[in-house]
Formats: structure tokens, sequence, C-alpha cells
């Protein structure tokens, strides 16, 4: 089993959720090809700032993979994401946890002053340490 940081963006954040869907663009295709049914992802969301309001980078559910990767042309995200998997919510946290309060207790970034290196790709393979240190600390 593969643990797997996954990154998006608010809209996209509630196209997965409504649709249980995890979908990456062409060039991320050979990552989403070592995804394997059972795998679990944790869902990032990158923060953004609207107007007065801000919103700071977290992690708002985990899931686990419930399908083979697949190809679907169908318009469903913002972007084009044809590559994508079934999943099925482990837990749809209730407050997300904030990500820069995670990042001291996170092995996967070795360089903690620049953690933000680690969150710019779709998807990256995290420990399971770092997955059940994240799950354990979601309401």
């Amino acid at each position: 089993m593969t643990y797997w940081l996954c990154v998006t963006n608010e809209e996209n954040w509630e196209v997965i959720k409504r649709n249980n869907i995890w979908g990456v663009p062409k060039a991320r295709r050979k990552t989403l090809q070592k995804v394997e049914k059972g795998d679990k992802l944790v869902i990032y969301v990158r923060g953004v700032k609207n107007g007065t309001e801000q919103k700071p980078p977290r992690i708002v559910a985990a899931y686990e993979v419930s399908s083979e990767p697949f190809e679907d042309a169908g318009s469903m995200f913002l972007r084009e994401y044809p590559y994508r998997v079934k999943i099925r919510p482990i837990k749809i946290f209730e407050k997300p946890v904030e990500f820069r309060s995670l990042v001291p207790k996170l092995a996967f970034i070795k360089n903690k002053q620049n953690w933000n290196a680690y969150v710019r790709s779709s998807m990256r393979k995290i420990p399971e340490e770092d997955f059940e240190t994240i799950v354990s600390l979601a309401k």
C-alpha cells in the first residue's frame, strides 16, 4: 500500500468531494499510473486569499483508492484532468488541519524552511507515519 499527498485548489476540492474522483493532468499521468486500489490519499487544498478572507493551506480529508487508474475526457474539473481514480472517503475533516502546523511533524518534508516546494506537484508519495500523523490530528 502506498500513501499519497494530493494537491488541489478550492474549486476542485468541491468536485472531488461531490464525485469521489481524484484526477491529474496529462503531465502527471505516469505518477497516477503508480496508484493502486487500496492506496490512501490525503487531500491538500492550497491557500487562497479572496479579498479580506484568507484560507491557509490545509488538509481536508483522507480517502482510499477504490479503482484502477483510468482515462476520462469528461470536463468535471476546472482544468483538464483526464487521468483519474475513483476514491472513497475514510474521513472528511470537520475542521481542516492547517498545513503549516504539520510541517515540523512530517518526515517527507526535509527542508522545513522551504516546505512549499514539497506541495507544488499534484501528487507525491508520503510515508505511512505522515499519513497517520495527519489523520490523527484531524477532528
